[in-house]
């Protein structure tokens, strides 16, 4: 009876361990499969392209003024995320940016190396800032445009007025890091549903506020103190998840494609070390609801 039980003690010990060793087999092959296709789509032409573009318009630059003079963040890396977005939802960035209306526009253009790129491949740019709060009131793009002989238009817009824009209507908008710089988020989202197709949204969003205290299943947003992120007072409105896809709906748009990166379990709205970015893929839908409307106040 014993030698049994000891028999069968050994045998299902022997499954345990071989259950064990296939399942870290398949997780391990699992964690191999998911690096690889991050890989593939890192190394994707697109964001090498975007990448050689960075190089060469930094030799621009400082050929031109030194290193100090030029915005610091490397704002072709906001493609890597959203060509990684793109790819895990069956879509593809330039075809997205492609229409009827034959323009692109770039809102919070900072030195214009988006705009730059985008004309490299084929668009027409409408590059657009604000002179006041551009890193280099705007002298930098200038003189990019003028050094590369570009055709990208430049303007100085202040979006939180009644603004419009270069082109009364655009395929595709590019609001990467912008909205959070916004007094009136709400309005300018609603606003290029009107003109636009299609918009790629970038944007700090948090799930706990300063104290930690989750609003994360909220649909709200936390005004920040002027000195209160990275003691810049340009800053003011910053999301929850959820907050910002109410926000979308709301103002005229779906939402194609949604992501988060960075810390995406304890964000807040100010620290540098709980950032979570949240990147979208918009279509706008504003033109069926002004249609409703219409035909509601009609009847």
């Amino acid at each position: 009876m014993k030698l049994r039980e000891a028999l069968n003690h050994w045998f299902r010990g022997r499954m345990l361990g071989r259950g064990s060793a296939v399942a870290k087999h398949k997780l391990a092959r699992r964690r191999a499969n998911r690096e690889k296709s991050s890989k593939q789509r890192t190394n994707s032409p697109l964001y090498q392209a975007a990448l050689a573009t960075e190089r060469t318009l930094w030799t621009v630059k400082l050929a031109q003024r030194p290193k100090s003079f030029w915005y610091p963040y490397p704002t072709l890396r906001n493609l890597k995320p959203i060509e990684q977005l793109l790819t895990g939802s069956g879509f593809n960035l330039l075809e997205l940016c492609r229409g009827p209306n034959g323009k692109v526009a770039d809102i919070g253009a900072a030195d214009g190396d988006l705009a730059f790129f985008l004309e490299k491949t084929g668009f027409s740019v409408d590059a657009i800032d604000l002179e006041s709060t551009n890193f280099n009131r705007m002298e930098g793009i200038r003189v990019l445009k003028e050094a590369l002989n570009s055709a990208v238009t430049i303007q100085s817009i202040d979006l939180d007025s009644q603004f419009s824009l270069p082109s009364e209507s655009y395929d595709t908008i590019f609001l990467l890091g912008i909205l959070y710089h916004l007094k009136n988020p709400f309005f300018v989202l609603e606003k290029l549903a009107r003109i636009a197709r299609r918009c790629f949204l970038g944007t700090r969003v948090a799930k706990k506020a300063p104290d930690g205290h989750s609003f994360a299943r909220y649909p709200v947003a936390y005004l920040l103190g002027p000195e209160e992120c990275n003691n810049d007072s340009t800053n003011f409105w910053i999301f929850s998840g959820e907050g910002l896809k109410r926000l979308i709906h709301r103002t005229g748009w779906h939402i194609l494609a949604y992501t988060t990166i960075g810390d995406t379990s304890n964000s807040t709205p100010a620290d540098a070390n709980h950032d979570e970015r949240a990147f979208c893929v918009l279509e706008s839908n504003a033109q069926s609801i002004y249609r409703h409307r219409k035909e509601t106040m009609a009847d």
